[in-house]
């Protein structure tokens, strides 16, 4: 899961709501969703608007939860996946 900082970001820079619907061309509506819910849906080209004023890298905007390991050669714990059926019931080849 991850999560927008694009709240954060715009706050130190000094930029309101407004501010950053008004530079970037990003519908209102998108920027006060995303405000209200860091984990709301955009697109790229909404997170490439938005860094773009906020004049900052688009991997600063987002921030993935919880955070990834330091140590990416351990392992990662993974669920069952709802869509892989397993090994005792997959098709014979």
């Amino acid at each position: 899961m991850f999560r927008l900082k694009v709240k954060e970001i715009a706050e130190q820079k000094g930029l309101s709501q407004r501010q950053l619907f008004l530079r970037s061309g990003v519908d209102t509506r998108t920027v006060r969703s995303i405000f209200r819910d860091p984990k709301t849906n955009i697109t790229m080209e909404t997170l490439a608007r938005l860094a773009y004023v906020l004049n900052c890298d688009i991997s600063l905007l987002i921030e993935s939860e919880p955070p990834l390991p330091k140590n990416l050669d351990a392992p990662i714990k993974v669920g069952p996946l709802p869509w892989y059926p397993g090994p005792e019931n997959a098709p014979e080849a």
